[in-house]
C-alpha cells in the first residue's frame, strides 16, 4: 500500500500523515532495512566505525540482500528508548517514509499519525514541512 492517495473527496487534494511520535511503528516486527547511506550515517553519529556499527547493530535480511537493524526480542527496534528514538535525526529512510512512503497491514489502527490534506498545486513542499521530525531533547 503506498501513500499519499488521492482524496475520494476532491481530486485536487493528496492525503498525507503528520507524524505524532507515538512510536507504534517502531514496536511493529519486522525488518527496518538500511541504506549503505543509513549505515554510514548512523555509524558516524553513534561515533562508531562502520565495521562496529554493522557488527554491533545490524543483521543479514532475511532474503540476504542487505542489512537491517536489530530488534529487541519483542520485535521492537533496538533505539527506541520508551516513546523516543535515539537515533531520531539520522533514522533509516524506511522509517522516515512511514506512513506517506509505505505502510503495513492494520497500520491505521496502530499509528496515531493525522491525516493533513493537501492541495496538488504545493505539491512540491518538501516532506520536511509536512512530517514533524523535531530535535531530541
Amino acid at each position: 500500500m503506498i501513500v499519499p492517495s488521492m482524496s475520494s473527496e476532491d481530486s485536487s487534494d493528496e492525503i498525507y500523515y503528520q507524524c505524532q511520535r507515538c512510536a507504534n511503528c517502531c514496536r511493529w516486527p519486522g525488518e527496518v532495512v538500511l541504506t549503505e547511506e543509513d549505515t554510514t550515517r548512523i555509524a558516524a553519529f553513534l561515533e562508531l566505525s562502520l565495521y562496529d556499527f554493522v557488527q554491533r547493530h545490524t543483521a543479514l535480511r532475511l532474503n540476504r540482500q542487505g542489512l537491517t537493524l536489530l530488534a529487541r526480542e519483542d520485535g521492537s527496534c533496538e533505539f527506541l528508548d520508551g516513546i523516543d528514538c535515539r537515533i531520531q535525526t539520522v533514522k533509516p529512510e524506511q522509517c522516515r517514509g512511514f506512513p506517506n512512503e509505505w505502510t503495513f497491514p492494520g497500520w491505521r489502527e496502530l499509528c496515531e499519525a493525522i491525516e493533513v490534506r493537501r492541495s496538488r498545486s504545493v505539491q512540491e513542499t518538501s516532506r520536511s514541512d509536512l512530517v514533524s521530525d523535531p530535535e531530541p531533547e
